[in-house]
């Protein structure tokens, strides 16, 4: 369930157009979230302009038609004095956000949406956002069928993910288990091993730790989203991966 809400909202004239084997260079099985795993991030902005365009059009089906619109009051009329630079038929909203309780596409399921706009600015051409702060936690199973190669990742703890993943080294089939810390480095979500664990002997956790570590790496820069997006920040929940982005001159729609 998704509910909008915009405080404050000024249109200038007409409403605007709608707008596989244990090897470190097995590029296979290399850990790394494919390109098809941004997360559905870009999906969640697209919400969010959505919630943008459905209170926009509240504002202009809300005005008298062919009357003036009635003289706010002093109070009003100070918090809503639109940018100087607002052009004709765009609309100013000085503030929206997105709450979701659940999210589900064909991708996956997102869950505790939470996305503030300011300044956002609808025009003939798409939706501007002077600001844009976007939280939500991604599933553990969401994020485990977009990296593929049988990744299992779960809460492992102190802050800790866990990933579990086959491969065959040897002529035998290996389970490697791992934790790792979680971060955002450059816009990149990253996954690096702090303990692996290959389920043999110490002398075979040794002699294929290097190539194990490469399976359990996951760098992977974000994909699907708006020019002046960026994930800055993911932690590990009970649940899944709390992610998020900033962006500011954001662009939702083109």
């Amino acid at each position: 369930m998704c509910s909008a809400t915009c405080p404050h909202a000024v249109t200038n004239g007409a409403p605007p157009s709608p707008p596989r084997s244990l090897s470190a260079s097995d590029d296979a099985g290399d850990g790394r979230l494919g390109p098809c795993a941004p997360f559905s991030l870009g999906l969640l902005t697209g919400l969010l302009a959505l919630a943008v365009a459905a209170t926009a059009l509240v504002v202009a089906i809300s005005r008298p038609s062919g009357g003036p619109v009635p003289s706010p009051g002093r109070s009003a009329t100070a918090s809503l004095t639109p940018p100087k630079d607002l052009r004709k038929g765009e609309t100013w909203l000085r503030t929206v956000a997105l709450d979701g309780s659940a999210v589900v596409t064909t991708e996956g399921g997102f869950q505790d949406v939470h996305a503030t706009a300011r300044d956002v600015r609808m025009t003939s051409r798409g939706l501007r956002v002077g600001s844009l702060a976007l939280d939500a936690t991604v599933p553990f199973g969401t994020v485990a069928r977009q990296v593929g190669n049988g990744v299992q990742l779960y809460a492992a703890g102190a802050g800790l993910a866990g990933i579990r993943r086959a491969s065959t080294a040897l002529g035998r089939t290996i389970v490697i288990q791992a934790t790792g810390a979680v971060t955002a480095q450059g816009g990149q979500l990253v996954i690096e091993p702090q303990t692996i664990d290959l389920g043999g002997p110490a002398a075979l956790n040794t002699a294929l730790s290097a190539a194990a570590r490469a399976l359990v790496t996951i760098r992977h820069t974000v994909q699907g989203l708006p020019q002046g997006m960026r994930l800055t920040r993911v932690t590990v929940g009970a649940d899944g991966f709390r992610v998020h982005l900033d962006g500011t001159g954001v662009a939702l729609t083109s």
